[in-house]
């Protein structure tokens, strides 16, 4: 079983920076695809950014790229979001989420485990 922590989400003026973490159960996550979420209220789950155990492989969406950056550092069983040049539009519940293997990365429908998410807020 794999456990998901997600950290790092808070308030920050348009513009500004914030990191997320994903920290997992010791020695299961390594070898996973991560994949970053975000759900703002009244919306649908979106993806944001997805890399592969290796991190030979990495997507974004369109509406964070350039802006957001994945990476991900296995010795320490963690998994980051790097944001930056942060909108109001980005205000969401971020979830870090898990699978084997490396597919449909967009897709919520593909991943096995999901953190609790941590609230990102984005001011004017």
């Amino acid at each position: 079983q794999v456990q998901l922590v997600e950290s790092g989400g808070g308030l920050v003026q348009a513009g500004g920076s914030l990191r997320l973490s994903c920290a997992a159960s010791r020695r299961t996550f390594s070898p996973y695809t991560v994949g970053w979420f975000r759900q703002a209220p009244g919306k649908e789950r979106e993806f944001v950014a997805a890399i592969s155990w290796s991190g030979s492989r990495i997507n974004y969406a369109d509406s964070v790229k350039g802006r957001f950056t994945i990476s991900r550092d296995n010795a320490k069983n963690a998994v980051y979001l790097q944001m930056n040049s942060l909108k109001p539009e980005d205000t969401a519940v971020y979830y870090c989420a898990a699978v084997s293997g490396y597919g449909t990365v967009d897709d919520p429908a593909v991943y096995d485990y999901w953190g609790q998410g941590t609230q990102v807020t984005v001011s004017s």
